[in-house]
């Protein structure tokens, strides 16, 4: 009687490997989902890492965005820009504003924040970031159904 081959395994579990991302793609949203996915969880960790900057150094520290652009600006000069594709949409503090078209979430020693919420979209998905302005605290994802 003959067994298969190291070989022969390996293929197989590959090819299996390969539909299972297919599959998780598909139900996710494709490539375009994965991008926001990952553009979301990036401005989240920077949002975070303001935070912990403003807290650590007692300087308060500052994250901006433009949405038209989709340019970004973080604390200790991180900076970035996201996907084409993705839209973003910013809610905060107007007073903080030096421009029309920018969005600015600044945390505060004491780890509070003076809040704001960015939305990313692409295509029909979705990924929410929301930053409260009391604890400063930092919450990322897609919107819950029948959340505001």
């Amino acid at each position: 009687m003959r067994g298969m081959s190291l070989l022969e395994m390996v293929l197989v579990l590959a090819l299996v490997a390969a539909l299972a991302m297919m599959a998780a793609m598909a139900m996710n949203g494709g490539m375009e989902g994965v991008r926001l996915r990952s553009a979301g969880k990036t401005l989240a960790a920077e949002l975070r890492f303001a935070r912990t900057r403003a807290i650590s150094t007692g300087v308060p520290q500052q994250f901006q965005i433009t949405p038209r652009t989709g340019r970004w600006q973080g604390a200790d000069g991180h900076h970035g820009e996201l996907p084409e594709n993705v839209n973003v949409q910013f809610t905060g503090a107007g007073q903080l504003q030096q421009r029309r078209d920018e969005g600015v979430v600044r945390f505060f020693e004491d780890g509070a924040s003076s809040g704001g919420r960015i939305e990313l979209r692409a295509g029909k998905a979705v990924w929410r970031i929301d930053v409260a302005w009391i604890t400063g605290e930092v919450k990322a994802g897609p919107p819950r159904e029948g959340a505001g």
